[in-house]
């Protein structure tokens, strides 16, 4: 028996997932009355990663920070704008698309009584509040934008510690690191689980109604990963760049599709950047800044069901108002961690760019929990994985600059 875990041990956790999600779906095509049980393995596996993820932030953030030494450069700038510029021509990506092939909607009800944010002032309201909130509470509530904040803070502080207790906070951050390991490890079963508890509660028979703005949505968002990613990330580094966006939506968009939570996946991705060889100091503070400020997909489904309502309505819409559509979409997303709900409720926000009413914008976001199954597990698939895309790729585009710069002074 140990004989064989070892050897299972030594297959890679990509193939591992593999195995976890083919078992998943046999046992839910073929018992699915008989095995409901495998499901509470999918509810421990994220309840761990959800519970790991704020501790494993916050020593790694204040760790990195506390021996960061002085004119030791970061690539922190490089990969915000990253961030900036993924978010921002997704949404653009999304509403060339929704004009391109234009969607109405038969409106449904049942998503009145969510409390959707009045306006972008309430949206960088409540992303401003996050960042000065109780850090006990910001750990408990796995607020990522204050537990950053804290982190930042105390990492300031302890710039000047002794060397005692920066080797203290190095070690609770390595020893949490292999907390998170020990968890990733179970990623097939809790997998499995996940898998199983889907097709089984869900189906996809719910989704056949609307698979229109389904189509259009999964489209915009594998033509981002696929297309508009791989180009920015060749524009950066000059080299092919496939062989990284695959491996990132391999080993950081699988799981993220199951879990279908960027807070549980942070340790996926910093598991997968510590594995590329990438900066510590720079991806402890990106991957947990980017699971909350860079969300493609989430602008390409504020824009998607948003000009979705508006076509229904047949409200016209011009090149300037698109535009605006598209950065709104951006930011809202930017902002879409704080508020309950995710992207969904963010879809009124932007809808009142269009003067639609607040009840019929709701009904849209009706339309969005329906057809969520699917969606929100690829929104949450191309988010986080282009966390650890953007991150290797600002590193890499500063290896390459600092190369050239040394054959130059060399020439």
């Amino acid at each position: 028996m140990k004989e064989m875990f070892h050897k299972w041990n030594q297959i890679s956790l990509v193939k591992r997932i593999l195995v976890g999600i083919a078992v998943g779906i046999l046992l839910a095509l073929l018992v699915p009355e008989g095995a409901k049980w495998v499901s509470i393995f999918g509810s421990l596996f994220v309840g761990a990663l959800k519970a790991v993820a704020p501790v494993l932030v916050l020593f790694l953030v204040i760790d990195a920070i506390a021996k960061h030494r002085s004119g030791t450069k970061t690539n922190i700038k490089s990969i915000i704008g990253l961030y900036a510029i993924g978010t921002f021509l997704a949404g653009l990506i999304a509403v060339a698309a929704s004009f391109i092939f234009p969607i109405q909607l038969t409106l449904v009800t049942g998503a009145e009584n969510l409390a959707p944010p009045s306006g972008i002032l309430e949206v960088l309201q409540t992303l401003l509040f996050n960042v000065v909130d109780n850090p006990i509470s910001a750990l408990m509530n796995a607020n990522y934008i204050g537990i950053l904040a804290w982190a930042i803070v105390f990492g300031i502080a302890l710039k000047n510690a002794n060397e005692t207790t920066k080797t203290l906070l190095s070690n609770v951050a390595d020893a949490i690191t292999k907390v998170v390991k020990w968890v990733i490890s179970l990623a097939p079963i809790g997998i499995m689980g996940l898998v199983f508890d889907a097709l089984v509660t869900s189906g996809l028979s719910a989704l056949m109604e609307y698979g229109k703005i389904l189509a259009l949505l999964l489209g915009c968002m594998f033509f981002i990963a696929l297309v508009v990613n791989p180009l920015i990330v060749y524009f950066y580094i000059r080299q092919n760049p496939y062989p990284l966006v695959f491996r990132c939506l391999r080993e950081s968009g699988i799981t993220a599709f199951f879990t279908r939570s960027s807070a549980a996946n942070i340790p996926i991705n910093m598991n997968l950047c510590e594995k590329l060889g990438l900066d510590k100091d720079t991806y402890s503070v990106s991957i947990p800044l980017g699971g909350t400020v860079n969300m493609a997909g989430a602008a390409v489904t504020i824009s998607v069901l948003t000009l979705a309502a508006v076509h229904t309505l047949g409200i016209e819409v011009d090149f300037a108002t698109a535009l605006i559509l598209s950065i709104l979409s951006a930011i809202s997303a930017a902002g879409a961690s704080g508020v309950a709900g995710g992207s969904l409720l963010l879809i009124p926000l932007a809808a009142s760019l269009f003067g639609i009413p607040n009840d019929v914008a709701m009904q849209v976001v009706g339309v969005g929990f329906i057809i969520g199954v699917l969606q929100d597990s690829c929104e949450t698939a191309l988010n986080s994985s282009s966390d650890v895309l953007f991150t290797a790729t600002a590193e890499y585009a500063k290896k390459r600059k600092e190369k050239k710069n040394v054959v130059i002074k060399s020439a």
